[in-house]
C-alpha cells in the first residue's frame, strides 16, 4: 500500500486487512497498528528498494514524476497487480500531466492493472470549508450553483480493494460520481443538517475566494488557482478515454451521508 494514511488509502487498508489480507504500508507516516510499516517516499524511488519484496499486489498513489521508476522496482520485487488511484479527468481528457502519466507507466509495465478514476472528491467539501465552518459557520464560495456530484470516499475504497482481492478488474479504468447532481448551495444544506446549525453563504467574488484560500493554507491554498483562478487541468487537453462506470454491485453513497459522517469534523 502506497498512500496508506490517506483519506482513500487508510480505507483500502481497512477493507483489505478485514478480508484477512496481510498489508504492508509504504509510508513516511504512521499507520494503525497490526499493520507492517516500510518507510518510503513515492518522490524518492531509491528509498523503495526492497519495499515491495514479497508482495504480489500493488495500490499505488499518484506521483507521475517517478512512476516508471517506481512501477519498475514494484515489477523487478514480483508484483503481478497493480490499481491505481487515478482521476476521472483522464477519461474526459483534462488530465493528462499528472495521473495520465502514472496510469502509462503501469500499463507499459506488462503487469494486471486497474485504474480507478473517481470524479471530484466529497472530502474537498472538509479541506475548502471546513476551517470557516468551524470558526464562524461561514462557507466562502463565488459559485453557490455550480452543480458537482461528490464521490465519498468509501466508494472510491470499495472499487479500490476489489480491483486488488478479487479477479475480472484488469484492463478496466472505471469512472464514476456520486449518485446526485447537487449545487454547492445544496452541500451546503446538507452541512447545515448534519450539524443542526446554520451556515452563512455569502455572496463573494472569484477574486476574493481566491484570496482566502490563499490564506487559509493547506489542500484549499494549493488548490486555489486551479478552483478559482482559471488554471486548467493540464497546457493542453489531451483526447477523451472510453467511459467504463463503477460495478453495478457497488452502492453509490451520498453526500448527506457523506456530510452526517463528518459532521463532527465541521463542528
Amino acid at each position: 500500500m502506497t498512500g496508506a494514511t490517506g483519506q482513500v488509502g487508510r480505507l483500502v487498508v481497512e477493507r483489505l486487512r478485514t478480508a484477512g489480507e496481510k498489508v504492508r504500508a509504504v509510508t513516511r507516516g504512521s499507520v494503525e497498528p497490526g499493520v507492517e510499516t516500510v518507510r518510503g517516499d513515492l518522490r524518492e524511488p531509491d528509498s523503495l528498494v526492497g519495499a515491495f519484496e514479497g508482495a504480489d499486489r500493488l495500490y499505488l498513489f499518484p506521483v507521475a514524476e517517478t512512476a516508471r521508476e517506481v512501477v519498475d522496482l514494484a515489477r523487478r520485487a514480483g508484483i503481478e497487480r497493480i490499481v491505481v488511484l487515478s482521476s476521472g479527468a483522464v477519461t474526459t481528457g483534462h488530465d493528462t500531466d499528472f495521473h495520465l502519466p502514472v496510469e502509462q507507466a503501469v500499463e507499459a509495465s506488462g503487469l494486471e492493472w486497474t485504474h480507478v478514476r473517481p470524479g471530484a472528491f466529497a472530502m474537498n467539501s472538509l479541506h475548502l470549508w471546513g476551517p470557516s465552518v468551524r470558526a464562524g459557520r461561514t462557507v466562502i464560495d463565488p459559485y453557490p450553483d455550480q452543480v458537482d456530484q461528490p464521490v465519498h470516499e468509501a466508494d472510491i475504497a470499495d472499487i479500490a480493494a476489489a480491483a486488488l482481492l478479487e479477479d475480472g478488474h484488469n484492463g478496466v479504468a472505471y469512472t464514476f460520481v456520486g449518485p446526485e447532481q447537487l449545487s454547492h448551495r445544496d452541500q451546503v444544506a446538507a452541512l447545515e443538517a448534519a450539524i443542526g446549525e446554520p451556515i452563512q453563504l455569502p455572496e463573494v467574488t472569484a477574486e476574493q475566494a481566491l484570496e482566502h484560500y490563499r490564506r487559509q493554507g493547506g489542500w484549499a491554498a494549493a488548490s486555489a488557482e486551479f478552483l478559482f483562478g482559471g488554471q486548467p487541468y493540464s497546457a493542453e487537453p489531451g483526447e477523451p478515454q472510453p467511459f467504463v462506470p463503477r460495478p453495478s454491485e457497488f452502492r453509490a453513497r451520498t453526500y448527506a451521508e457523506w456530510a452526517r459522517g463528518h459532521a463532527d469534523d465541521f463542528r
